[in-house]
């Protein structure tokens, strides 16, 4: 018998966005979801490759300014080639696919071989630069329409194939894409075709995300004013009166947060969380996973106790991860919940009860202080500990304190791993180079293993030596205790042991200093 024939595949051309991962398109998200192979940009997020399945294949394709990692022609073939293989395949683009970002080209190469394909727009860079900008590209008081171009030429076009007398004289707003390399011939040729020297204008860099810079000048001063401030691509360029209106509408900019970068240390799993909330408050949230989360190295002693639930007349967890990994275990021994029985549930922190809270159980004590030492002192809160039975749930290498207090009080005590936390050395994007590279403003601890693992990779007094000005922001007294370990102090410390407490303490003791307070407020911020 033959071969069955493979069915053909589908290539999705799906515009990324400008850079704000909240930006996405529903459709996008539903087909990154989905999709067998994705073939992505440099200036793709790398948020939204987290909607990839894991089992998905992901192909870089590069295509920042001269550096392309797969030309064009070979590009095309391979969406061609995946495709006829079966594949759903995903080619996920910065801004929007048909405007300057070559898509008509691939969706040309996919209809000439006969390969099924579909066009999802993104929000390009053309409008949204100017919205985080707060420069509306249109406006009823200064002008009815806008021009759009490209500051890149193919190379071998012919040298005037741009009509800039006809530019010059259209009225309305000019919005230039990828032109920051020329701008200074692209200013001369305007006003040399009639458009004056004080014209405004204003560049807007990385629009949308964290690190967003606006330079505001006129076309006779901009090229020096990028020279001067060394104001690189990508960018784009937004020419008219409407960049009067940047000082009354420029909201992005003033958001708390605006203009620092904070590292994210936790799993790439749990990152979006803590992530999003810097990204909404200004900031530029960058994502270096420490740990990731797996198995425990034996799991016997985890197998015995949850065929011996029965026995047990406490269960504690000490972090969400122990609540998660054991209720994954559970429900492939147990098809009830009710297979708990009479446990009385302890949790360590409202980010664990939470946790359990989501699974609609009730936590029977939690200490007002979020350290596991304290755990005991709650527990015998609601009766004596003596003889009772207490099953741990945690990782793998956890502190002693606990179970070693619950035993002198008299308990009888299974300290058993449910997870183990191992080095995260993966860095698909960069992102660990241009930390190196650039520093940071802020690195975010939210526990002891993420700061034992970072310290393993960047060596954190070394890094303090290399970038005094970094500062460290613990989510609790446990993961401040581990810097201290390491001869290093919290620069601050979260009231609130959670990631909302840690947003709270961040964006106070930032606008204080924006304020000019020079000693920040240290109640409900730094222990």
């Amino acid at each position: 018998m033959g071969k069955a024939k493979v069915s053909m595949g589908r290539v999705y051309l799906v515009g990324a966005g400008p850079g704000d991962p909240g930006l996405f398109t529903l459709r996008g998200a539903e087909l990154l979801k989905d999709a067998e192979v994705v073939v992505y940009d440099a200036l793709v997020q790398p948020e939204l490759l987290r909607l990839v399945p894991k089992d998905a294949e992901r192909i870089y394709a590069g295509k920042r300014s001269k550096d392309h990692a797969i030309p064009q022609e070979e590009l095309n073939r391979l969406l061609v080639e995946k495709a006829r293989a079966g594949k759903r395949v995903v080619r996920l683009k910065g801004g929007d696919p048909y405007v300057f970002g070559r898509g008509g080209e691939e969706a040309e190469e996919l209809a000439a071989s006969g390969i099924p394909f579909e066009v999802v727009p993104g929000i390009s860079s053309v409008v949204a630069a100017g919205c985080y900008a707060g420069i509306p590209i249109t406006h009823r008081d200064c002008c009815s329409s806008f021009t759009v171009w490209t500051g890149h030429e193919e190379p071998g076009k012919a040298k005037e194939s741009v009509d800039w007398a006809a530019l010059a004289r259209v009225p309305g707003t000019k919005v230039i894409l990828m032109g920051v390399e020329r701008i200074g011939e692209i200013a001369q040729a305007l006003m040399a075709h009639g458009m004056p020297a004080s014209e405004r204008l204003a560049m807007v860099r990385w629009a949308t995300t964290g690190k967003q810079e606006t330079l505001e000048s006129t076309l006779g001063e901009v090229a020096e004013e990028v020279r001067r401030r060394g104001f690189q691509a990508p960018a784009v360029t937004i020419v008219g009166d409407v960049t009067r209106l940047r000082d009354k509408l420029n909201w992005f900019e003033r958001r708390p947060l605006f203009g620092r970068r904070v590292v994210v240390t936790r799993t790439r799993e749990q990152a979006s969380q803590l992530s999003a909330r810097l990204r909404e408050s200004g900031a530029d949230a960058i994502e270096i996973p420490t740990i990731r989360i797996e198995a425990p190295k034996e799991r016997t002693p985890l197998v015995e106790a949850l065929a011996g639930l029965s026995c047990y007349d406490w269960l504690v967890f000490t972090s969400p991860n122990g609540v998660s990994k054991f209720f994954e275990y559970f429900f492939k021994s147990f098809d009830d919940v009710r297979a708990l029985g009479g446990l009385r549930l302890a949790a360590v922190g409202s980010a664990t009860a939470a946790t359990l809270k989501a699974l609609h159980l009730k936590v029977d004590a939690m200490p007002e202080e979020y350290l596991a030492s304290e755990i005991a002192g709650a527990i015998e809160a609601d009766g004596c500990v003596e003889n009772l039975r207490i099953l741990l749930m945690r990782a793998e290498v956890a502190n002693r304190e606990l179970p070693r207090k619950l035993e002198e009080m008299g308990a009888i005590v299974d300290d058993v791993a449910v997870y183990r936390t191992v080095p995260e050395t993966e860095d698909p994007f960069g992102v660990v180079e241009d930390f190196r590279e650039r520093g940071a403003d802020w690195v975010t601890f939210t526990s002891s293993s993420t700061v034992e693992h970072f310290n393993a990779r960047f060596d954190l007094l070394n890094l303090r030596k290399a970038w005094p000005k970094i500062r460290f922001l613990t989510i609790g007294p446990e993961t401040s205790k581990a810097l201290r370990t390491l001869g290093l102090e919290a620069d601050l410390e979260a009231a609130k042991h959670t990631i909302e407490g840690m947003m709270e303490a961040l964006i106070q003791i930032e606008t204080e200093a924006g304020a000019g307070i020079s000693s920040p407020r240290r109640k409900g911020l730094i222990r």
